[in-house]
């Protein structure tokens, strides 16, 4: 249970908002609900994850779920975890893949790309971030600048919602198997960007 209850009266719009996300995800966003005590908050979120879903991407769909999911894992958070593996699901990664996550950087499921991608989010995870020119060069080769921007407000983003969600206590609310969303007893072990080493998953 969250450590703020959601408001007992919800203003009108905010009921919108909830019957939209229930029509989208079978049921409301408990971190919507909670943080519709402060409306500024609750907008501001909801309004930047709008123009974020119609805005074009320059990565690959499936870069960006795994991306976001290994900053979920990372920080920790179970209702990201859980929400991210829902929308993993829905773009076609499949569940061994989802798994495979926390230990992204032995595993043959990935891409030396996604590896990469992966090891960035890490290394702008961190406190301190360590990203590095060398890291930044070699996604701008692959990726592009607009693509590098992209996968960088993609990290903060998420960090953003985890963090936010800890910290209030939001935990998974069950969109997906419990084996699937299961929090990584050994998430907050990042692999350094040396341990990524290319060419070890398919092209």
């Amino acid at each position: 249970m969250a450590r703020i209850t959601p408001p007992v009266r919800r203003r009108l719009s905010d009921r919108i908002a909830a019957a939209a996300t229930r029509r989208m995800f079978g049921r409301s966003l408990e971190p919507a609900a909670v943080t519709a005590h402060h409306r500024g908050v609750l907008w501001s979120q909801l309004l930047g994850e709008v123009v974020l879903l119609r805005a074009r991407h320059h990565l690959p769909e499936r870069l960006r779920s795994l991306v976001e999911h290994r900053v979920a894992v990372v920080i920790g958070c179970s209702w990201c975890i859980d929400f991210g593996a829902m929308l993993a699901l829905r773009v076609g990664i499949s569940a061994q893949d989802v798994l495979a996550v926390p230990d992204y950087a032995a595993s043959p499921a990935f891409s030396d790309l996604e590896k990469r991608a992966m090891a960035f989010a890490d290394a702008a995870t961190a406190t301190p971030p360590r990203v590095t020119d060398d890291m930044v060069a070699g996604m701008r080769a692959d990726l592009g600048d607009a693509g590098v921007v992209e996968l960088a407000h993609l990290v903060a983003l998420e960090n953003q919602r985890s963090r936010l969600n800890h910290a209030l206590g939001i935990t998974a609310q069950g969109f997906t198997d419990a084996t699937v969303c299961a929090l990584p007893a050994v998430h907050a072990a990042a692999p350094s960007p040396a341990a990524v080493t290319p060419g070890r998953g398919p092209a």
